[in-house]
């Protein structure tokens, strides 16, 4: 049965187009993901499902009787003053009020005044909405959530002080709570530690109804996904597979056409050829017989749907680090203790980054893996300890929640202000970074996620640095430009420490994990996965 239907779905913002007429269906109990490259509309078809948005033309259905579960890319406010225990039973409204009559019920019972047959009666109707309702499920459902999630020390929190991250994650355990036929997930993995994605791709593994995703983790889409909705120059093409599978169909058929462009080059070469020699020999034989076969080719050549040579490698970033050399240390942490509050984070911990070395921090959220860069970037001084940098080293740092100095700069004015050239060498640089003709006058403050990642790298890149540290740097990029980040800092001489759950990435980057738990740092030598067949075998889960 199909669960959601686009038909033919135009969607314009301003004089740019984002959807062309594009198709896609999802079926009931399918996992399907969409993916695509920053802009490309992936949120707004989400939105437009939703109802958040509406299309310019085409058609959009839903199920009958179907109900949507949403969980938003970027959170928005509450009511001042309500708690995260508050958001997280929203969805159970009804299931509260029904229990809160039972209770008065079961009071006026008790009472000797109480006409018990006729309050019975009312007791016995209301219990069966409340069954039907499903509130004798919603306590268990609600605290395997939240156990899951690990949202138990947040329930008081009011959920408006809450960091980002955290109000996404809140908004995603409200959203799997409610159990709806259909569940919307934009970016569902961003700033999920792994130990909850483990949790989280066990829960949709389990889900009954169906999910339409858009996320860039290709570990995630990997294990969860079952369909795969390339969108791309306006269009929807849909694989039955993971995203995987859908690289390598892509990938197959890439190469199928690329054939036919060539078989089909040959063929044309062939008959113009053919035409130049029918030619030749009418004019030495003077027979006009050569020059109707000559004429009947071109006719021929002329039907001939000729096919565009497929594009077999896609643009890229030209993302390149350089720096000079360290030394044999480039930073060493002794005895360093660190606490947020009266909560202590790390006691009397040890970290030694050589050079030349790729250093994934991991660690629960919470764990103080921002708190402990801030501290080596000089940001932070509530440690004790000591932070020894090698003098030599020349930093570049891409915070987690990227901001610029004015955020009504234009993009070209946000850079020339870090970066003083030419407007024209400005543009060509940034043009290098997709930000081609207008899009060099945008307000960095509407810019999205990946293309403020995308100016902050262009920014960076300028400068020779020979320590490179990133918080979270694969949040809000699209998979091709996260590809061609790895390939950059495989290439890269200097040293890298790094904050990551992207499991991919991870594995492709790191020479070395460092995880934060129970307050101290421990290493291990190797990438993701034999890290993770490290902990199997111990019989642990990852941080």
């Amino acid at each position: 049965m199909i669960e959601i239907g686009m038909n033919h779905i135009v969607k314009n913002f301003g004089f740019k187009k984002i959807l062309d007429k594009a198709c896609l269906e999802v079926m009931t109990g399918e996992r399907a993901a969409i993916v695509g490259r920053n802009g490309t509309g992936k949120s707004t078809i989400l939105k437009l499902i939703s109802g958040e948005e509406s299309p310019d033309s085409g058609e959009i259905s839903i199920r009958r009787g179907a109900t949507l579960g949403v969980l938003e890319q970027i959170p928005r406010l509450r009511e001042p003053g309500k708690t995260v225990e508050e958001v997280l039973l929203e969805p159970f409204a009804d299931v509260l009020a029904a229990e809160r009559e039972l209770r008065a019920l079961e009071a006026e019972m008790a009472s000797p005044a109480a006409d018990f047959d006729a309050v019975m009666e009312r007791y016995s109707v209301l219990q069966e909405r409340y069954t039907a309702l499903g509130g004798y499920e919603q306590e268990e459902r609600t605290a395997k959530v939240v156990q899951g999630f690990r949202l138990a020390g947040l329930l008081d929190r009011e959920y408006n002080v809450l960091s980002g991250g955290q109000k996404t994650v809140v908004n995603l355990a409200a959203a799997v709570l409610r159990q709806p036929d259909i569940l919307l997930l934009d970016e569902p993995t961003n700033h999920l530690d792994v130990k909850t994605l483990e949790w989280f791709e066990g829960f949709l593994a389990k889900y009954r109804g169906t999910v339409l995703l858009v996320s860039h983790d290709r570990y995630f889409l990997d294990r969860v996904s079952n369909r795969t909705i390339v969108l791309e120059a306006g269009q929807c093409v849909s694989y039955p597979g993971n995203y995987t599978f859908s690289m390598q169909e892509q990938e197959r058929l890439m190469l199928q056409e690329f054939e036919q462009y060539k078989t089909q080059q040959k063929k044309i070469a062939a008959m113009k050829s053919a035409i130049k020699r029918f030619r030749e020999w009418g004019a030495q034989a003077d027979n006009p017989k050569f020059f109707r076969k000559a004429k009947e080719l071109e006719k021929r050549l002329e039907k001939l749907e000729i096919l565009e040579r497929p594009q077999l490698e896609k643009p890229k970033v030209p993302i390149k680090f350089s720096g000079a050399r360290t030394g044999a240390e480039v930073l060493r942490l002794r005895d360093f203790s660190l606490a947020f509050g009266e909560t202590v984070l790390l006691e009397h911990a040890g970290l030694l980054v050589r050079e030349k070395e790729k250093v994934c921090l991991m660690g629960d959220n919470g764990t103080g893996k921002t708190s402990l860069i801030k501290a080596v970037l000089g940001e932070l001084a509530d440690y004790s300890g000591e932070i020894v940098l090698n003098p030599s080293v020349q930093l570049g740092y891409i915070p987690q929640e990227i901001r610029f100095p004015v955020e009504k700069d234009s993009v070209l004015e946000a850079f020339r202000r870090e970066y003083v050239c030419s407007e024209g060498e400005a543009r060509n640089l940034l043009a290098k970074y997709f930000f081609l003709g207008a899009n060099v006058f945008k307000r960095v403050s509407s810019l999205s996620g990946g293309e403020k990642v995308l100016l902050k790298l262009c920014i960076l890149l300028q400068n020779q640095v020979n320590f490179l540290i990133l918080d979270e740097p694969t949040n809000h990029i699209d998979i091709e430009t996260r590809e061609m980040l790895e390939d950059a800092l495989l290439e890269y001489s200097g040293t890298l420490l790094f904050i990551s759950h992207d499991r991919y990435f991870i594995e492709k980057t790191a020479s070395r994990i460092t995880t934060l738990r129970e307050r101290r740092i421990d290493s291990f030598d190797g990438g993701y996965a034999a890290y993770r067949a490290y902990l199997t075998k111990k019989g642990g889960t990852a941080d």
